[in-house]
């Protein structure tokens, strides 16, 4: 099926804790203390470990490829932050098709952060868009045959 304008991408949830925090600290080189040191979290006068903001730009990516599989490629992606996440809440991603041509689809996205101790339902990430380029499982562009030289 062809992805058409007004398309709605089916919605992604993920509850983030304090486990999955540290492993994308590991994963990313991001040791900023504010993501899992409860000290640290005191000190500063925040309500719990912070969520990096860049989750939601991997959340984003995620919910992109799991709805139009391994042929797509997030060209682009931005977003811009709006309310802090907590360890232990849950976000809930969303997205739009407002754009199609042949070799793309331009996608609007949103993340909310649900209603929990920390706090009502409130946007995370808001405006977000990406463009998503549509080719082969190798990703669009890929060179038909091995590098010059290879054999």
């Amino acid at each position: 099926m062809s992805p058409r304008v007004g398309d709605t991408l089916p919605e992604l949830r993920r509850t983030i804790d304090l486990v999955d925090m540290v492993a994308y600290a590991g994963a990313t080189w991001d040791w900023y203390r504010l993501h899992y040191d409860p000290e640290f979290v005191a000190a500063a006068q925040v309500p719990g470990p912070v969520v990096d903001g860049q989750v939601f730009g991997a959340l984003f990516v995620e919910l992109i490829q799991d709805t139009f599989g391994p042929a797509c490629f997030v060209h682009q992606l931005s977003f811009t932050f709006r309310n802090l996440m907590f360890a232990g809440e849950t976000v809930r991603c969303t997205g739009t098709v407002v754009g199609v041509a042949d070799d793309r689809i331009e996608v609007e996205l949103a993340a909310t952060i649900l209603a929990s101790d920390y706090g009502p339902e409130r946007p995370a990430a808001r405006p977000a868009r990406a463009t998503v380029l549509l080719g082969t499982a190798d990703g669009p562009g890929a060179p038909a045959g091995p590098p010059d030289g290879a054999r």
